[in-house]
C-alpha cells in the first residue's frame, strides 16, 4: 500500500523536475528560476544522483520538495530520510501520493510504476521521469505528465510548472528562460 500525504493548502504553485543526473549548472539556473518565479514546492520525480546534488537541491530552495527514488541515485536511502538536516524535503521512496487541496497526485520515477500509483489510490495527475522525453497526456480521468530531464541528457533541459488551483500544468525549456 502507498500512503498518502496530506499538504495543508488549497493553492500552490509547484515546479516539476526530474532527472537531474548531477548536472549542477542546470540545478542552478534552475533554482534561480524558480525563486524569481514563485515557485513554493518541488515535487522530484528521481534521479537527482549523488548526495552532493541532493544537498544541493534541499540547502538552495527554501520551500517543500517531494521526492520519490530514481534508479540512477547514489545516494543512501537514509541520507534522502534525514530530515534533521534537510527539513523541507520530503522523501516519499520509490511511488509517493500527496493530496493538494483535495487533488490527489502521483509521483514515480519509472514509466511501469504508474499503474501501481493508479492502483494505489483515485490521482488525478501521475508524474514521473526516467524517459528523459517531456510529454503531457490526458487520458480517461487522470494525466500522465513527465518533466522531461533538468539534466539535459537525451533531450534538452526541461522541467513542468503546475498550478495546483487552476490544475494548468505547463512545460519550459531551461535554455529558453
Amino acid at each position: 500500500m502507498i500512503s498518502l500525504l496530506c499538504v495543508n493548502t488549497n493553492h500552490m504553485k509547484f515546479a516539476i523536475i526530474s532527472d537531474i543526473h548531477d548536472n549542477l549548472a542546470n540545478l542552478e539556473k534552475f533554482l534561480y528560476w524558480a525563486k524569481e518565479n514563485g515557485i513554493e514546492s518541488v515535487i522530484c520525480c528521481g534521479d537527482v544522483a549523488s548526495s552532493e546534488t541532493l544537498t544541493m537541491l534541499a540547502k538552495s530552495f527554501a520551500g517543500h520538495i517531494y521526492l520519490v527514488r530514481g534508479n540512477a541515485e547514489l545516494y543512501t536511502e537514509a541520507e534522502a530520510r534525514s530530515t534533521r538536516d534537510f527539513p523541507n524535503l520530503e522523501y516519499l521512496g520509490r511511488i509517493g501520493r500527496i493530496e493538494i487541496g483535495g487533488r490527489k497526485i502521483g509521483i514515480c520515477h519509472e514509466p511501469f510504476l504508474i499503474e501501481k500509483v493508479i492502483e494505489a489510490g483515485d490521482c488525478e495527475i501521475v508524474f514521473y521521469g526516467h524517459t528523459h522525453k517531456p510529454w503531457i497526456e490526458e487520458k480517461d480521468s487522470f494525466i500522465t505528465a513527465n518533466p522531461g530531464t533538468l539534466g539535459g541528457v537525451l533531450y534538452k533541459a526541461s522541467f513542468a510548472v503546475w498550478d495546483s488551483k487552476s490544475g494548468e500544468i505547463g512545460l519550459k525549456i531551461l535554455e529558453q528562460l
